[in-house]
């Protein structure tokens, strides 16, 4: 499948399956998930066709892995901005995490610390590289270092999703290494 069609396909998807699948009449299951012949269908009545063998290859092929099929039902791995339970339990962090941003959201962040806006968690990346290309879609990028050990011990919980980013309620600004 060309790129051009893939990177549509997931935008699609993340519109329906993270923050308004009403809009197609699909109606998420607490834990986000919906059968796949149902948002194919839905999808279809509503003027954009996917095939199951693009929904596949989106799914497999996204480098985010942004969803996930299990028996018959698709899902988003995590970013709702709609109530969803993903189920992810408590686990405990690395001894650091990276959020990425860019420099206008600083000022609030010092004061504030990681909100999660609109979304149900505040999202955290692994490497510092992954960091850097989440901040790069806003401008130009900056890496906060998250003491996510410390914030651990100290009650706060965390949670994986199965893609691997790392989920927070909020991290206050304590728990933040900012640039000066």
């Amino acid at each position: 499948m060309e790129e051009r069609r893939m990177v549509r396909i997931s935008k699609y998807l993340a519109r329906h399956l993270r923050h308004d699948p009403q809009r197609i009449g699909l109606t998420l299951d607490p834990a986000g998930w919906v059968e796949v012949e149902t948002l194919l269908r839905a999808a279809r009545e509503h003027g954009f066709t996917i095939t199951p063998d693009e929904l596949r290859e989106v799914v497999a092929v996204n480098d985010k892995r942004r969803y996930a099929i299990e028996d018959g039902r698709i899902r988003a791995s995590q970013g709702h901005t709609i109530p969803v339970d993903l189920g992810l339990p408590v686990v405990e962090p690395p001894e650091v995490l990276y959020h990425g941003t860019v420099g206008r959201f600083l000022v609030a962040i010092r004061k504030e610390g990681l909100r999660p806006m609109n979304r149900q968690h505040v999202h955290l990346s692994p490497d510092r590289e992954t960091a850097v290309r989440v901040g790069s879609r806003r401008g130009a990028p900056v890496v906060l270092v998250v003491a996510a050990g410390v914030m651990h011990a100290d009650g706060h919980p965390f949670r994986r999703s199965a893609n691997g980013v790392w989920l927070a309620d909020h991290v206050p600004p304590g728990y933040l290494r900012l640039p000066s």
